[in-house]
C-alpha cells in the first residue's frame, strides 16, 4: 500500500543547483549573428536607437580584455540604460525608435570588438534625491566567468556631472574611477565613444555587486 511522505517539508535537504560558466554556448541563444547562425525576425541586439529617435544618437565600441592582457573574443555583454529624459522604459518593443535594453558580443571578426549604437542617456535620480551622472549599465558574460559581471559606462565629456555623481564620487581612487570613463573618439557619422572592459590585473574595470 502507498505511504505519503509525511516527513515536514522544512526537514528536506534539497541539494543546491550545481553552477556553470556561460561558456560559449550564450552566442547561440542569444547573439545569434555572432554564432555564425541565421538570426531571427525579430532580435534583441546592438542597435538600441533607430534613425529619427529623438535625442542624441551615439556609437560606443569597446574590447574585453583578460587578466593576461588578451582579447577575449567571445565575450556577450547587456546593456540597461535611461532614455534621454533620465527615465527607464517599462516596455520594450522592437517597432520602437529607442528601446534602453540591447545586447552585444565580441568576436573574432572586426578586432573583437563589441558596438552599441544608442541614445546618450540623461541623469537618473539616485535614492538620496541628487542626480546621477549620465550612464549605462552592462553585464558582462564570457567562458571562466561563473557569475556575470555588471559595471557602468560613464561619458567623459559629462566631467561637472561625474564630479558630482553620488555613486562614481565614492570611489577615491582617480584611476580607479577612470576605468569607467567612455573616452569620446572623433570622426566618423556619429559621436562615437570607446569603453576597453579589462577583467582582472592593471586597469582592472570597476565592477559593481547590485
Amino acid at each position: 500500500m502507498y505511504q505519503p511522505n509525511t516527513q515536514p517539508t522544512h526537514d528536506l535537504m534539497l541539494r543546491e543547483t550545481a553552477s556553470q560558466t556561460a561558456g560559449p554556448f550564450v552566442h547561440i541563444g542569444l547573439a545569434l549573428a555572432a554564432a555564425g547562425n541565421p538570426e531571427r525576425d525579430e532580435e534583441i541586439w546592438n542597435e538600441m536607437a533607430k534613425p529619427g529617435a529623438e535625442g542624441e544618437r551615439i556609437q560606443i565600441v569597446g574590447t574585453v580584455i583578460d587578466g593576461n592582457g588578451d582579447l577575449v573574443r567571445d565575450a556577450f555583454l547587456e546593456a540597461w540604460q535611461a532614455d534621454p529624459e533620465g527615465h527607464y522604459q517599462a516596455n520594450y518593443d522592437l517597432q520602437k525608435p529607442f528601446n534602453g535594453f540591447g545586447r552585444t558580443a565580441t568576436t573574432f571578426d572586426h578586432g573583437s570588438e563589441w558596438s552599441l549604437i544608442t541614445l546618450k542617456p540623461g541623469a537618473v535620480i539616485h535614492p538620496n534625491g541628487t542626480p546621477m551622472a549620465p550612464h549605462i549599465n552592462l553585464s558582462i558574460f564570457a567562458r571562466g566567468i561563473n557569475i556575470h559581471l555588471q559595471t557602468r559606462l560613464y561619458f567623459d565629456d559629462e566631467m561637472e556631472a561625474n564630479r558630482t555623481c553620488p555613486v562614481l564620487s565614492r570611489l577615491e581612487s582617480d584611476n580607479r574611477r577612470q576605468t569607467l570613463i567612455a573616452k569620446r573618439e572623433e570622426g566618423g557619422e556619429m559621436v562615437r565613444y570607446r569603453f576597453d572592459i579589462r577583467l582582472q590585473g592593471p586597469g582592472e574595470t570597476v565592477f559593481f555587486d547590485f
